[in-house]
């Protein structure tokens, strides 16, 4: 797989070696550029591009391996949410696909299943009051992170009474019908996503804990994966659809147990 990744960042560097340590020809890492913007005669067409670069810098680096005639994206940096439709009209403008998720580990798709399901069932005890925490290292920029406002919006969604986030710039208690997220920068640490539902009596808690990005390294190629396994429509996919493929043909390689 002929790969190219923009971003010599943590998950960028995680990716080149996730990608030598399964066979694959060694990617082209590009870092910033010195003139602003990469040139699309040094991208050479590659079969599969990682986007693990800045927010900002998503649209010009989309645009630029476009015009250097890729097709297939994994998208795996934050905060360019504003630039999402751009984004989507210009692949399907050139009839190119990308995933986009704000976390590509699988352990975070499952985890966001479990927060969607247990919002619907403590949400149905009007005693049990649910809230987020997340915690990353101090030099993240995005706060909250995508992570945490992707389970925000599953957490407002699935919740009966939940209608919207706390302002963090105001002061004062919570309303009835907003979520409280709590926001830590400090340290090293690559990401650790709480969800918890309190009521007078008890807490229940839900934790994930990232211990280095290699997981969402090995979420990014498989995403890669299923885009060049089979043509895939022009636009933006979720990660949802590679996550419900590997289920099924995990489950599908799991042999009956016999009576």
């Amino acid at each position: 797989m002929d790969t190219i990744i923009f971003g010599t960042g943590g998950l960028g560097r995680a990716l080149a070696a996730a990608l030598v340590e399964r066979g694959e020809p060694a990617p082209r890492l590009l870092g910033r550029p010195a003139l602003g913007h990469h040139r699309a005669s040094d991208l050479q067409a590659a079969e599969v591009v990682f986007e693990a670069s800045r927010g900002e810098a998503v649209v010009p680096n989309v645009a630029t391996a476009l015009a250097a005639g890729c097709r297939r994206f994994v998208i795996a940096t934050t905060g360019w949410d504003d630039a999402r439709p751009a984004v989507d009209q210009a692949l399907r403008a050139h009839g190119a696909a990308a995933v986009a998720a704000p976390n590509f580990s699988l352990g975070v798709v499952l985890f966001s299943r479990l927060v969607e399901t247990a919002t619907a069932l403590f949400g149905a005890v009007e005693a049990f009051d649910p809230y987020l925490v997340e915690w990353h290292r101090r030099t993240k920029v995005d706060r909250p992170s995508g992570t945490a406002r992707e389970l925000s919006r599953r957490i407002l969604a699935a919740h009966p009474a939940k209608r919207r986030l706390v302002d963090p710039c105001r002061d004062g208690p919570p309303m009835s019908d907003e979520l409280d997220v709590a926001v830590i920068r400090a340290g090293a640490s690559p990401g650790m996503h709480l969800v918890g539902f309190d009521a007078p009596g008890e807490t229940v808690e839900l934790r994930l804990t990232a211990r280095d990005r290699s997981a969402y390294a090995a979420g990014a190629l498989a995403a890669a994966d299923w885009l060049v396994r089979e043509r895939r429509g022009p636009g933006l996919h979720p990660f949802d659809p590679v996550v419900d493929e590997l289920l099924e043909r995990s489950r599908r390689s799991v042999a009956p147990i016999s009576a």
